[in-house]
């Protein structure tokens, strides 16, 4: 059910942020404790403001209450992504080449399961991050169908 949520969600909101010029980065519909949630995550460059996820959650608002997907009451966010946004689509990548990322993976390479560093490229479906152990920066290769979980990452 969850999963069907989030592609009505995603075909409802299209209209909404093409005229907008504004990114759909993520859906969730998650239930926390009694409650459930529907988030919306958007962006733009330069990040978007309070005012346009208003006016998205009023025009998706509208739009869900009118098709009716979801039966049991829920709670409907739409927020920015934030600053360390997650990573979801090849496109998403190629976009962040020399950015700093973090990578969780489904099995260990070069044995271990997390990265953290510059992503340097990102060609043919393998990711090369920079990243330092220690005092040297080495250099690892990561096959995009190998990762779990990535997201930009804040350097301190």
């Amino acid at each position: 059910m969850s999963s069907q949520v989030i592609k009505t969600t995603e075909e409802l909101l299209r209209p909404i942020l093409e005229p907008k010029n504004l990114e759909l980065v993520d859906v969730e519909y998650v239930k926390e404790g009694k409650n459930w949630f529907l988030r919306v995550y958007i962006d733009k460059p330069g990040g978007v403001d309070i005012t346009e996820c208003g006016e998205v959650s009023e025009e998706l608002s509208e739009k869900l209450d009118n098709t009716d997907p979801i039966k049991e009451a829920y709670f409907l966010e739409v927020s920015s992504p934030g600053v360390e946004r997650p990573l979801k689509t090849q496109e998403d990548f190629k976009n962040n080449v020399n950015n700093n990322i973090f990578v969780k993976l489904y099995e260990p390479i070069e044995g271990e399961k997390e990265y953290e560093g510059i992503l340097k490229s990102f060609d043919n479906d393998l990711l090369t991050i920079e990243y330092k152990e220690k005092t040297r920066k080495k250099q690892v290769e990561l096959p995009y169908d190998k990762i779990a979980k990535a997201r930009l990452a804040v350097m301190f």
